[in-house]
């Protein structure tokens, strides 16, 4: 019999809990400590505790493609810096896409957590900065066809020792940046949040042992793991295949790019093999392996249910295969800046596949968007600027239930930016922010609806990063559902002529111009024939559905039933 088998289930669940009230402690004092406007209103961040092994312990309520980029992130550090190598006060940064970062504006940052002389836990951070130089303003050059053009590149490296920081390496990062206090701010923000971590960990650890500890740090993954396997096996045995189409690299624009799944599950055990997807491209959509096994996590959680705590174990047994030279396994230098794009397609994929197996389980699929703005620029008394912005489409429909309207889904949980916050931070005005009426798919249950915004820039000119997704291939319905509407934006300047903006592109606006965006919709659920009367008459009443589409689209047979099928 192992310690673990000794060890009461009520004490593990106490420490369990305690784990992931420290893990959301952490993310609060990132989100709240931060400068930029990605981070302290978009929330685009994240904090986890690690074993010494380099699994996951707990994870703060926050961005899952960030809380599964740090997994391949600490384990570059422990690579690089064994744990002998580790003293109290240490931090380790890195954000180079090939050793084990995602994209150059995520910076992960690890601190060992020490009791008694060794290192028992690890406490992590990662946040996406809002400059990291770089060939446009906010490091998101959807035209880069190199990771040179992306920004400044960050090794493994040991950031800061009891000391303090490493002045020589902030000499060198403050050169680079186009925003040196905010980034300094931010890293000290993932600093901060990191010590939080350290405290509670060497709390806990003086009232029950570190040692201990760790004996329950071991048996809370096992049992995760247990869970999973036990929750995947009501998922029939098969091979379960899924297809997407990315727009573009932002490069070649009129080149579609796509992306190919299988998952094979056996016995509560999941493989995932990538073979078919698109070959690496030029722009940078790109998408290195420690950012595509963030979707890939986040679809088995999503198919073994919400009541396994989400830990490493969860993760034990699924096995991904990642073809060199992919879009998903992209050979150095190739840019990657704009990864999102194939992340949000690779999760819309995992969760098509295994719908086929638990068609009742998972919904239509979802615009799946996170449209980035960029803004950067000089205002007309000389000072400098930049915000971005994360904006969303809707919710796939589901068996019962209509698709949330502009929500943030799969393997991102950002938030918008609040319109006065946009407008203290840059010479913009919000002249618009609302739903986007009959933008998701029709059905027994309607698609969620995109949303509609609108800028004028008031001052100076600036530069202009757009990169978007779903305008020429939608959300996909389901069981006769309708496909959601493609998303579609476009700048009209000041002097009367219209850009219309192919899903990427890095451009200058000036005083007077416009830009007018519109996210896609989520696919709908079941046939249109059969939705409820009061559920198109208050779709009517609350403008989601105009009165030409209801005529158009949900024209009902005189023989249908008036109610669903399955009210």
């Amino acid at each position: 019999m192992s310690v673990q088998d000794d060890l009461d289930p009520v004490t593990v669940e106490v420490i369990r809990n305690k784990l992931e009230g420290i893990a959301d402690e952490m993310g609060i004092k990132l989100i709240r400590s931060s400068f930029s406007p990605m981070v302290k209103e978009g929330f685009d961040a994240a904090a986890s505790l690690f074993t010494i092994e380099g699994e996951v312990l707990s994870q703060a309520m926050s961005v899952p493609g960030h809380l599964s980029a740090l997994v391949p992130i600490v384990r570059q550090f422990l690579k690089t810096f064994p744990l002998d190598r580790m003293s109290p006060g240490d931090a380790f940064i890195l954000n180079d896409p090939y050793m084990g970062g995602t994209h150059i504006p995520d910076i992960g940052m690890m601190v060992p957590i020490f009791h008694d002389g060794r290192v028992i836990a690890l406490s992590a951070t990662i946040s996406h900065h809002q400059d990291l130089g770089g060939m446009v303003p906010g490091s998101l050059p959807t035209t880069a066809t190199e990771l040179f053009q992306e920004g400044f590149r960050i090794p493994p490296l040991r950031y800061r020792t009891a000391a303090g920081e490493d002045q020589t390496f902030l000499a060198l990062l403050r050169k680079n940046v186009r925003f040196p206090d905010m980034l300094l701010g931010d890293l000290n923000a993932q600093y901060a949040s990191c010590v939080v971590g350290i405290r509670r960990i060497q709390e806990m650890a003086d009232l029950y042992g570190g040692t201990f500890l760790q004996h329950c740090f071991a048996s809370i993954l096992d049992r995760s793991e247990q869970m999973t396997r036990e929750a995947l096996r009501r998922v029939p045995d098969g091979t379960y295949r899924y297809e997407e189409t990315i727009d573009n690299d932002g490069v070649n624009l009129d080149q579609p790019v796509k992306v190919a799944v299988a998952v094979t599950v056996r016995d509560g055990l999941i493989d995932v093999d990538f073979t078919g997807t698109n070959p690496q491209v030029a722009g940078p959509i790109n998408c290195v392996p420690a950012a595509a096994t963030a979707p890939v996590y986040f679809a088995v959680r999503a198919a073994s249910g919400a009541h396994i705590p989400t830990n490493g174990g969860c993760f034990r047994g699924v096995t991904i295969h990642f073809p060199e030279g992919s879009l998903v396994n992209p050979l150095e230098p190739a840019p990657v800046n704009s990864r999102t794009a194939a992340l949000k397609r690779i999760a819309v994929c995992m969760l098509g596949a295994l719908r086929q197996a638990l068609p009742d389980d998972i919904p239509a699929d979802a615009a799946s968007q996170l449209l980035v703005l960029i803004f950067g620029g000089t205002r007309d008394g000389g000072q400098r600027y930049i915000t971005g912005e994360l904006i969303v489409g809707g919710g796939g429909a589901g068996s019962g239930l209509d698709g949330i309207d502009v929500i943030d889904t799969d393997n991102t949980n950002c938030m918008n930016n609040p319109v006065e916050t946009l407008e203290f931070d840059a010479p913009l005005l919000v002249r618009r922010f609302e739903l986007a009426p009959n933008t998701g798919g029709i059905g027994q249950y309607r698609g969620g609806l995109g949303v509609r915004r609108e800028y004028l820039v008031l001052e100076g000119s600036a530069s202009f990063t757009h990169r978007g997704e779903r305008h020429f291939f939608p959300a996909k319905g389901f069981r006769g559902g309708g496909d959601g509407q493609p998303a579609r934006s476009e700048i009209l300047r000041k002097d009367g002529s219209k850009v219309d903006i192919p899903s990427k592109m890095v451009t200058t606006v000036a005083a007077g111009d416009r830009i007018i965006v519109q996210t896609a919709g989520g696919g709908g659920y079941g046939d249109p024939a059969l939705r409820a009367q009061d559920a198109l008459a208050a779709d009517l009443a609350d403008g989601k559905i105009s009165a030409e589409a209801l005529t158009r689209d949900w024209r009902r047979p005189a023989d249908a039933p008036s109610e669903p099928a399955d009210a």
